[in-house]
């Protein structure tokens, strides 16, 4: 027999279920999965995942690659930024189901996991390859030579934006969407007006990778370089787990339920916060509708935005490299200087506004890259610290705000003393960084995947086939990283 309490209030009588009530005195108490929202309000999460490659990948790895051995190489951006929608979308599931982030998932299954993550997102994305390179760019516009002066305002100066904001998610998001939206069409003009139709040609070849006169990989390209834009063929390394944050704080699913990270300036003071999601009844048919209707939705979504667009732009980079850049020859040993010839080259064939024009949106792009991978990285970093520090507060009280401040300013900190001892070179620190997420990227990927199997209900975990598309994934990027190393170390 169900025991009722009967609760008096003003005129009304509501009966609770006494069970309930002993739920929600402990917070267990079982949430409804919330009904999708509309596509065009799921918009956002997408875009700023896909400009955390913008700076590393897109601008400046895949043309570099193809200023130098041509447009034969295409077919690794498209498979990379095609596994990384796979990966995502893993990541993704989790956080729509539990409404709370991949890192507090392992974190119940490998105590050891928040140390990981913090130690190979400080290494990995530490190094400030970004925004050296935006600063360089920026240097030759404005005829300055030495240009860690310009770098190290910079890196001040998005410090200064991530802490003023009211909330960090919100702000980030309308960043990313204006910068994507007005600088993919300017490319895509430019790489129209600037290519020929054999220019186009050996774009659709060099995506099934058909060179000129290789197939796939050409003789004497560096695999660490081009591991490289692999691995960047989107966002990249640990930068991918973030997915699981940014789709928790725009509400995807049980994370309309979850808490946001507040501005550093805000009013919101040192508060208990819940990084654990919340359940619900998974034998409950509407449950399990609402579930299929958001994963179609985010599904759509993230092909659009991240795949399609992502693709795109990059497609668009290797064409104007190949149609500028390649013809002048002999690029491999200017570092990112290739991107300064293709605005030669765009001034001289067009109008030198355009040219001009086009240094100015990449000192942009990168710059929001920068912006966009120290926010992402320091939510990584200050969710893992909480998540242990929690294990020692009975309270639940945290200010996981001022965490993330923390890490944020370290890691400028940790670029402005790298740029004063003279390690600023910006193509050679991205490839640095870019292998070592690499690697990370691996671990990640077999946690992640492994966790889903072992965690989420059989009705919403990935399909047969998703799964062996992850096992090979995870299979390629191993032995990828394996042969890189092993390559460049013996």
């Amino acid at each position: 027999m169900t025991v009722f309490i009967i609760y008096v209030f003003k005129t009304k009588q509501i009966y609770i279920p006494i069970s309930r009530i002993y739920n929600i005195k402990r917070g267990n108490m079982k949430k409804l999965f919330p009904k999708p929202r509309p596509l065009k309000k799921l918009i956002g999460p997408s875009f700023i995942i896909l400009a955390l490659g913008l700076g590393s990948g897109e601008i400046i790895l895949w043309p570099y690659l193809t200023a130098n051995y041509g447009l034969g190489i295409a077919w690794g951006a498209l498979l990379g930024i095609t596994f990384q929608y796979f990966m995502n979308m893993e990541i993704e599931r989790y956080a729509l189901i539990k409404g709370e982030s991949v890192f507090v998932g392992i974190k119940k299954m490998f105590r050891w996991a928040p140390y990981w993550f913090i130690l190979s997102t400080f290494i990995g994305f530490g190094i400030p390859g970004i925004i050296a390179a935006s600063a360089k760019v920026f240097s030759h516009l404005v005829g300055i030579t030495d240009f860690r002066w310009i770098a190290i305002p910079f890196l001040i100066l998005i410090g200064v934006i991530l802490s003023a904001g009211k909330t960090v998610y919100s702000m980030m998001e309308k960043i990313t969407r204006t910068v994507l939206l007005i600088g993919s069409p300017f490319i895509l003009l430019l790489a129209i007006l600037l290519s020929t139709s054999l220019d186009w040609t050996a774009l659709g070849r060099g995506l099934i990778g058909i060179g000129n006169g290789f197939w796939f990989l050409p003789a004497g390209i560096s695999l660490a370089t081009f591991l490289a834009a692999f691995a960047y063929s989107g966002a990249g390394g640990n930068l991918n787990l973030t997915q699981s944050i940014y789709v928790k704080e725009k509400g995807y699913g049980m994370g309309k339920y979850s808490q946001r990270i507040a501005g550093l300036f805000s009013n919101k003071r040192h508060e208990k916060i819940r990084l654990e999601g919340y359940a619900f009844d998974v034998n409950s048919k509407k449950n399990l509708a609402n579930f299929r209707g958001w994963w179609s939705k985010i599904s759509k979504e993230h092909l659009i935005v991240f795949w399609f667009i992502g693709l795109m732009t990059m497609a668009f980079l290797m064409l104007l490299s190949y149609s500028t850049a390649f013809k002048l020859g002999a690029n491999n040993e200017q570092g990112i200087n290739f991107v300064i010839n293709e605005g030669m080259i765009i001034g001289n064939n067009l109008f030198p506004l355009l040219g001009t024009l086009f240094l100015a949106a990449v000192v942009v792009m990168l710059f929001q890259t920068q912006l966009g991978v120290l926010d992402s990285t320091s939510r990584i970093m200050g969710e893992n610290l909480a998540l242990k520090r929690l294990d020692n507060k009975k309270d639940g009280k945290i200010n996981l705000s001022k965490i993330y401040y923390g890490f944020l300013w370290a890691q400028i900190l940790f670029g402005i003393i790298l740029f004063l001892l003279n390690i600023y070179e910006p193509l050679t620190l991205i490839i640095i960084g870019a292998v070592i997420n690499a690697f990370a990227m691996f671990i990640h990927l077999g946690l992640v995947n492994w966790m889903n199997y072992k965690v989420l209900p059989k009705e919403m975990q990935a399909s047969v086939l998703r799964k062996a598309i992850m096992v090979g994934i995870f299979i390629f990027l191993g032995v990828f990283s394996i042969v890189t190393l092993w390559s460049n170390i013996f």
